[in-house]
């Protein structure tokens, strides 16, 4: 009897697909065009996924990199082809808005280590025709950056008008500004700090056993069982998703109200608001991401310490750098507390960098710098501004 083909794609089917030939555009690079990792590994042949949006002017000089945060994607601005929902920071990127693609072009790649037509570990080893799994070389917040530096290179820019990011996109603004200080005009760095904290660590440690101690996982290798760890990433999600917010928002949003009853049940069922609301973000998290690629991303992270780089010395990171850097923090973000912005501005100071940092009043926690918080925004239109202007560019929102 032959299989039946006919029943309508899932949502696994697709995430599946997107992970090696994706919706976007994607740029590959032969066996002949490695890509030289911190591990010492040469990856080859290997691509990376990404968007545009905007136009690339005549002297190829207002070219803007978004970089995203752990468990984005390069749709910033467009629906993503998984969920069908739109771009992650809609709010900022746009016709008019702060990240304006009237006058700017936009440029957002799938990390090196994603599920969403990235080489990462749900795309296939040439060598062995199966995906990657745990065979791909453990990779670094410095190894995506060069990948996307590659992916500038392919584009044909030389020098980049601004990198913009928050969370492992700050991390990745930072490594850009201290690997390439010479391709970088400006960077905005957000919610994000120069090394992770061994606390940090600890949370994703816990969400990385949690994926392991699945027996779906099977070593890594279950893409070829064909099966998946949904309840072990599941798991992994919703530990995170606290870090994101903050007590306040936690309380404003659910605080002790049950979910569709008048009493508790003395069960382990969901009696409580936060508790449905958790457990529906790990099961929508499990149909668009990759558990492996989680492993991998989360690793990256932990291993992220930009002084290591230099000696130790953060301050040496930016030493001579003629970049122009706004840092930006929020109060209630306990992930990436001010704390660690203001050592990243301590470092800038330093070395004589030009500098701004904000510290913006926000009760929503680390996940502030995807949400419709205003200060945020009329901080980078004001920053992008005078960039723009040195820079000779327009302004976004500025009639041309």
């Amino acid at each position: 009897m032959s299989a039946d083909t006919s029943r309508p794609a899932t949502p696994e089917d697709q995430k599946a697909g997107e992970a090696v030939s994706p919706s976007s555009k994607l740029a590959r690079f032969s066996a002949e065009q490695p890509l030289e990792l911190d591990s010492g590994v040469r990856l080859a042949p290997w691509q990376i996924a990404y968007e545009t949006y905007g136009t690339l002017n005549a002297d190829n000089s207002n070219a803007i990199v978004v970089c995203h945060a752990l468990t984005g994607d390069q749709y910033v601005a467009s629906t993503n082809p998984v969920t069908g929902k739109p771009g992650w920071w809609s709010l900022m990127v746009g016709p008019g808005k702060p990240i304006d693609t009237n006058h700017y072009f936009v440029i957002c790649a799938n990390v090196l280590g994603g599920c969403l037509g990235t080489t990462g570990p749900a795309t296939i080893n040439p060598e062995t025709g199966k995906a990657y799994g745990l065979d791909l070389p453990v990779i670094t917040i410095r190894d995506m950056v060069r990948a996307q530096a590659r992916l500038v290179d392919h584009l044909g820019i030389d020098t980049l008008f601004a990198v913009v990011g928050g969370s492992m996109g700050g991390m990745q603004v930072l490594q850009w500004a201290a690997s390439y200080p010479e391709r970088v005009f400006s960077a905005i760095p957000i919610a994000a700090a120069a090394r992770h904290t061994s606390q940090n660590i600890a949370f994703h440690e816990v969400g990385r056993q949690a994926i392991m101690a699945d027996p779906n996982w099977c070593g890594g290798s279950y893409i070829s069982e064909g099966i998946r760890p949904t309840k072990g990433l599941a798991v992994a999600r919703m530990a995170a998703h606290v870090t994101y917010m903050s007590d306040e928002s936690l309380h404003q949003k659910f605080g002790r109200n049950l979910q569709d009853r008048d009493s508790k049940t003395f069960g382990f069922d969901a009696d409580f608001q936060i508790e449905s609301y958790l457990r529906h973000q790990g099961m929508t998290f499990v149909d668009r991401f990759d558990a492996n690629s989680y492993l991998y991303v989360t690793r990256a992270m932990d291993y992220f310490d930009l002084a290591e780089e230099f000696g130790g010395s953060l301050t040496n990171a930016f030493k001579d750098t003629e970049t122009r850097f706004c840092v930006m923090s929020f109060t209630s973000d306990w992930l990436f507390p001010t704390s660690e912005s203001r050592q990243v501005v301590r470092a800038l100071n330093a070395a004589a960098a030009n500098v701004s940092f904000v510290e913006i009043e926000s009760d929503r926690g680390h996940d502030s710098f995807l949400l419709d918080v205003p200060e945020m925004f009329d901080t980078i239109q004001g920053f992008v501004t005078g960039a723009a202007h040195a820079r000779g560019l327009p302004a976004p929102g500025e009639e041309i």
